[in-house]
């Protein structure tokens, strides 16, 4: 989710009741701060895409932050209130993060891996509207803001097992109209009833779109594996390429020469949906395997 979406999390759980001071301050900041591994785009895009969604979002920060804040705010309503509002904002952002597509390395530092449910896409405007209408509603009639707030977070859990119940019964619909080894189904943006796919057999990699509505099909690119090429072999020993697979979850790498030049360009099939370049990283090398540029694309 992006960081209004957190924000506004932060500004709901406060209507709920946590009224004491500084209350409100501490809810926001703690449900944004998983977000400060921003901070890593001045070292680069391609650093950015290997370290968000890292430490900050794994369980470790979940126990440590609250401590901090908990700690600063201990003098103005005491150290365990602080320490349970703190840790109710800060769980709130990594579980809104966990629902979508883009990983989050949530039991860091015990496990490195991504899990995702690959329910809502990055951004999601439903939720992001629904907490805002909270928000907004709570300051209009304050009498109510706290069950205001709580049927936000109904409709969130709502909103949620329905996209899950939704995502179910795509991949289950897949698997009757397309045989494969490995299916996974993908949330596309603003959407219900379509869902992107891909599925595996061997070194086959198909993708594209699921309509539950008119109850179709459609194959958008057919990608045969093939990483033995040298070229590709030589661009994952470049730092930006390396990044990008620490991220990537189905790399696909395409290999294209012109002239002097070797062009190896690895996508991330999970956005390639997406119009245009996309999620992508590219290696460009000249006859003798001597890399002359790189470089990541959101």
């Amino acid at each position: 989710m992006d960081p209004l979406t957190h924000a506004l999390s932060g500004a709901v759980i406060h209507q709920l009741g946590f009224k004491r001071k500084a209350a409100l301050f501490v809810l926001i900041f703690s449900a944004i701060a998983p977000d400060l591994d921003y901070i890593t785009r001045f070292w680069g895009t391609d650093v950015f895409l290997r370290y968000h969604r890292g430490i900050t979002h794994g369980i470790l920060a979940l126990v440590l932050f609250p401590a901090i804040m908990a700690f600063v705010f201990r003098k103005k309503g005491g150290f365990f209130y602080y320490y349970s509002i703190s840790f109710l904002a800060y769980g709130a952002h990594l579980l809104m993060d966990l629902t979508n597509q883009y990983g989050t390395r949530i039991l860091s530092p015990l496990d490195w891996n991504q899990y995702s449910l690959d329910l809502t896409f990055i951004i999601d405007p439903y939720i992001t509207i629904g907490l805002l209408l909270s928000v907004i509603l709570g300051k209009v009639n304050k009498h109510r803001a706290a069950v205001i707030a709580l049927c936000a977070v109904l409709l969130f859990a709502g909103y949620i097992g329905g996209r899950a119940y939704l995502q179910k019964e795509t991949k289950q619909f897949l698997k009757t109209k397309v045989d494969a080894n490995i299916y996974k189904v993908y949330p596309l943006p603003n959407d219900f009833l379509r869902w992107w796919f891909i599925i595996k057999s061997g070194n086959e990699i198909n993708t594209g779109f699921v309509d539950l509505f008119t109850k179709r099909v459609c194959m958008q690119d057919k990608y045969r594996m093939d990483n033995n090429d040298q070229a590709i072999l030589q661009s994952r020993e470049n730092r930006v390429v390396q990044n990008f697979l620490y991220f990537a979850r189905y790399p696909y790498a395409e290999v294209k020469r012109e002239n002097s030049k070797t062009i190896v360009t690895w996508k991330e099939l999970s956005y390639s949906f997406m119009a245009g370049e996309r999620f992508f990283a590219r290696v460009v090398m000249d006859k003798n395997g001597k890399v002359i540029e790189s470089y990541f694309k959101f």
